[in-house]
């Protein structure tokens, strides 16, 4: 069954559809949740949450970018109230997903041989949360400024100016680090 069919056989409110689209997406969701969230249950109950509301929205999904795009906005932006709903702080980054070597491609940022994952994990933890959210849909989720202002609901402007001050902040933290002034 192709995908077009299945997401029109969700929207006529197919059990079945919506079983075997959810059986499709929930672990690649749940992923993405658990890189914003600490706990395992949480990440099951934003996932939970997002799929009721996309299976609530459907109609609304115009196929302008592919449904798991679609899907995983409702997830993160569902973690991200989450957090905010909790106060909680951003959580560890999954390995395969941190991209913070080269990144900063407009500052030409490079982190010292010397620094860890768990170094630079721990430095993200402990950005302000305004710069970890920027930070983390930028470097690890891979959004642009537009997506990010979508999401966080503030201006473009505003992204960059939050990514590059949680930039500078992140490099503090590790040089810190390295220089042995921080554990």
């Amino acid at each position: 069954m192709f995908q077009v069919d299945i997401i029109e056989q969700c929207k006529q409110n197919n059990r079945k559809a919506q079983l075997q689209l959810y059986n499709q997406y929930c672990n690649g969701m749940y992923n993405v949740a658990k890189r914003f969230l600490k706990d395992a249950d949480d990440a099951e109950d934003v996932v939970q949450e997002a799929f009721i509301k996309a299976f609530s929205k459907l109609h609304q999904y115009k196929a302008e970018v592919t449904f798991g795009a679609w899907l995983k906005r409702i997830v993160i932006n569902k973690s991200i109230d989450f957090l905010k709903s909790k106060k909680q702080q951003l959580f560890e980054l999954e390995e395969a997903h941190l991209k913070v070597v080269d990144t900063f491609e407009e500052d030409k940022w490079l982190v010292e041989d010397t620094i860890t994952l768990n170094d630079v994990k721990k430095a993200i933890n402990n950005l302000p949360e305004k710069y970890q959210y920027v930070v983390m849909l930028y470097l690890i989720e891979g959004y642009d400024h537009q997506e990010i202002a979508e999401i966080l609901n503030i201006s473009e402007v505003a992204s960059r100016t939050q990514l590059s001050r949680g930039k500078v902040k992140l490099q503090e933290l590790l040089i810190h680090k390295k220089n042995g002034t921080r554990n």
